[in-house]
């Protein structure tokens, strides 16, 4: 692979991911807000059910 077929691709690629990459940074609250709102709500359905549910928020940041 020469130099300039690097720089193509780097130029092709880079971009996609530099936007992914702003994206997800800018949207980690949002998501991390969205993934304990379900959870909360798993907490309060299961109770209303009576189901006994494992609480484990070791994956929740």
């Amino acid at each position: 692979m020469e130099v300039n077929d690097l720089i193509g691709v780097i130029a092709n690629v880079g971009f996609p991911v530099a936007v992914s990459a702003y994206l997800l940074i800018r949207l980690e609250k949002q998501i991390n807000s969205l993934s304990s709102s379900i959870n909360r709500l798993n907490i309060i359905i299961s109770t209303k059910l009576g189901v006994v549910i494992d609480n484990d928020d070791t994956n929740v940041a």
